[in-house]
């Protein structure tokens, strides 16, 4: 009984934070729960009004910065358009479905139902919070090992644009494959984007593992020209797409959630297996707490170093396709901006310690939920991005400090001190 409770007792404080920022998005958040069953076909009958900038070629587009403006303003006024008739087709769903939505009960809480899948609030942050999961389980096992990886953020702009300039290639006809068709061949962006990531993964591994670079010193090295090598591959220029594999891995829907939630549990199952079902876990945890004896015991600590990176490459790839996905172009300025530390954050508010040694992959999927909800009830109060950070640290430094036993202990002995004195008076 009491190990069972220890083997949980690392996610407490964050699952308690989470509940509470859950709540309070619901009481002060409009239509958080709200039901509502509506016709897909709804939805998918709203077209864009006449006027909409076209792409010079189907599915494709560049925007550079000259024509930047006059895109951005064309297609505000087509989805402020769209907008408003997708409200008009949805009202009018919603009163003829509403009474078997929620029967006697119009304004009822639960979870919406949008033809055969959910969304709401919560799914949002499922959704939005995705590629945080995914960081940070690559992460974990980085940091397990007594290392980190800050180049995270810019390996996920290398993977959208990646991506995006062989998509765009693929509908030009002028890449090999593009003869599938466009419902196959958004698989070789896919694979390629993976593989080029994954390789990034093993430079960080032999700077680290190789030739005992410094972890912070070696990642950096990717993080600051990462970017650069995502602007060299677009030309410096925003490519977006609409092909319908590549768009499906963050905006598709199945089994009544979003895509990109099954890919967490996919990759979350996979490396939980990898590391409790076999011995590289354990590995893992003897390396980042001792090397030395590791490698006494006759592990190979370079390598499971050296692999550790090379899977949090491989999870950043991941996160970049599912970035590049959501907003359907590659921004090599933005992409996974500041994300690697959103996925070390969630990996220490998780339980795992910064030193290395044991690691709860759970824990960082925790973390990464709360970090992505209170980034969205932020920004439903219309708190300005510049200062989100400055909320999301304090809840941060806050959990992490009724993580510590030693703050435990000391704010435990101050409410005893003062009951004792209370008591001898």
């Amino acid at each position: 009984m009491n190990k069972s409770s220890n083997k949980f007792r690392h996610l407490v404080w964050p699952l308690v934070s989470l509940a509470l920022l859950l709540l309070f998005n619901a009481i002060f958040t409009d239509n958080f729960f709200k039901i509502e069953i509506k016709k897909q076909d709804s939805a998918q009958a709203v077209q864009a009004p006449s006027g909409t900038v076209e792409s010079p070629q189907p599915g494709t587009s560049w925007i550079t910065p000259e024509n930047y403006e006059s895109v951005n303003d064309s297609v505000e006024a087509a989805a402020n358009a769209a907008t408003e008739e997708a409200g008009a087709a949805a009202q009018t769903v919603q009163d003829s479905a509403g009474q078997q939505a929620a029967p006697g009960k119009k304004d009822g809480k639960g979870v919406s139902i949008f033809g055969y899948y959910l969304y709401g609030t919560p799914i949002d942050i499922l959704n939005q919070g995705s590629k945080v999961m995914v960081l940070a389980i690559g992460m974990t096992l980085v940091i397990a090992t007594g290392g980190i990886d800050i180049s995270v953020g810019a390996v996920m702009a290398i993977a959208g644009a990646i991506a995006a300039l062989l998509i765009s290639m693929l509908d030009a006809g002028t890449c090999i494959g593009a003869g599938m068709g466009p419902s196959v061949y958004w698989i070789i962006p896919v694979l390629a984007a993976l593989v080029l990531t994954t390789l990034a993964g093993f430079w960080n591994g032999m700077l680290v593992a190789g030739f005992g670079i410094q972890p912070m010193v070696a990642t950096l090295v990717l993080m600051v020209a990462g970017r650069g090598v995502a602007q060299l591959i677009t030309d410096g220029q925003i490519i977006t797409f609409d092909n319908p594999g590549l768009v499906f891995l963050c905006n598709g829907h199945a089994l009544f959630l979003p895509f990109s939630v099954w890919i967490v549990v996919a990759m979350y199952v996979i490396f939980g297996l990898l590391t409790r079902k076999t011995a590289f876990g354990l590995f893992i945890e003897s390396v980042g707490n001792n090397e030395r004896a590791s490698r006494y015991a006759g592990i190979e600590a370079r390598r499971i170093k050296w692999l550790t990176y090379v899977i949090c490459g491989f999870c950043a790839g991941m996160a970049g396709l599912l970035a590049a996905s959501n907003i359907k172009c590659a921004d090599s300025n933005n992409a996974g901006l500041n994300l690697e530390l959103d996925a070390i954050l969630a990996t220490v508010i998780g339980g795992t310690s910064m030193a290395g040694g044991r690691f709860f992959l759970s824990g960082s999927l925790v973390g990464a939920i709360l970090i992505q909800t209170l980034t969205t009830t932020m920004y439903m109060k219309n708190v300005s991005p510049a200062i989100v950070a400055v909320p999301k640290a304090m809840v941060v430094i806050i959990v992490c400090l009724l993580q510590s036993p030693v703050f435990r202990a000391k704010v435990l002995s101050i409410f005893a001190s003062k009951a004792a004195k209370g008591g001898v008076q």
